[in-house]
């Protein structure tokens, strides 16, 4: 089955439409304030109504309130949600909509415990531990921790590459893999050869 390609941390029309002509899946947008590729809900909405068919919009959300999450998500019925803070099961699915967790990854964890814990998800996001960073940090984690069954399809994130991706894919085999700022010129704008070689390595091998 071939891998799926995430292209997170996506700020503006260009670089949307640029991953879209290389292949990519789904986008990922940032609605975490914090984080250097934040972007607002009417810019990202704006990107999203100008997207082609068959590549999903994902919303990441930390431990936002609701009305932020509305704002987003309400205004185009594309939108997959991605929770990338501490949010229960509940919580997660009180939205109605396709919906991915995030779990950070460290060393003793029972991973299919925690993935169990939000039945309702489409898949479960892995990503890196660094502690008082919710996600992001471009740091690979030990991919042996992860189980090879799952209830869950996975989506593998975590200082993925050009370099590296296809030995992620062949040694994981994940459902999906996700990038931000491996392939990034600056922290938000995106490098064309960089995606087009990590979308190739993701799907080609």
């Amino acid at each position: 089955m071939t891998c799926r390609v995430k292209i997170c941390g996506i700020t503006n029309i260009e670089d949307a439409l640029m991953a879209c002509r290389h292949g990519a899946d789904a986008l990922g947008f940032v609605f975490y304030e914090k984080s250097p590729r934040y972007v607002t809900p009417d810019v990202a909405n704006a990107i999203v109504s100008q997207l082609p068919p068959f590549v999903t919009p994902v919303a990441l959300f930390v431990d936002a309130d609701v009305s932020i999450i509305d704002s987003v998500v309400g205004k185009n019925s594309r939108w997959v949600i991605q929770f990338h803070g501490f949010e229960n099961e509940v919580e997660c699915a009180s939205y109605n909509r396709p919906y991915m967790k995030a779990l950070r990854v460290k060393e003793g964890d029972d991973i299919a415990a925690l993935v169990d814990q939000y039945s309702t998800a489409t898949a479960i996001l892995l990503d890196a531990y660094k502690p008082g960073v919710p996600g992001g940090t471009g740091e690979q984690f030990d991919w042996t921790l992860i189980p090879e069954e799952l209830s869950k399809p996975i989506v593998l994130a975590g200082g993925l590459t050009p370099e590296n991706v296809a030995e992620a894919v062949e040694r994981v085999s994940p459902y999906a893999v996700d990038v931000s700022g491996g392939v990034e010129l600056s922290k938000g704008i995106k490098s064309e050869s960089k995606v087009q070689k990590f979308i190739s390595g993701a799907k080609c091998g």
